[in-house]
């Protein structure tokens, strides 16, 4: 996995990086130890391999650090989680992909 570095913007919510000179985020919402992962918006033209996975990773990363859940209503995360059994764990309890 290569490692992006991503940024928590809380008053935008949503989890940012810069890829080939362009934002890519994922957006979400907090609710008692819980992040929804609501969107996920790739800018159209990148072409740097992996980078879609990688970012999604990074993400869950940092979430996991936080010690919160992930609920991911994206249907892209939800595919990314579906394929990557990993991260399962991190899912609240009785929510199944």
């Amino acid at each position: 996995m290569n490692e992006v570095e991503i940024k928590d913007n809380s008053f935008l919510r949503q989890f940012e990086t810069q890829v080939e000179g362009k934002l890519a985020k994922i957006e979400y919402s907090s609710q008692e130890r819980k992040v929804f992962l609501t969107k996920l918006v790739i800018p159209e033209g990148v072409t740097t391999e992996g980078f879609k996975e990688d970012f999604i990773k990074s993400v869950l990363h940092h979430i996991q650090e936080q010690n919160q859940r992930v609920v991911p209503t994206s249907p892209q995360i939800a595919g990314f989680l579906r394929k990557n059994r990993q991260y399962k764990e991190m899912l609240p309890v009785g929510i199944r992909i």
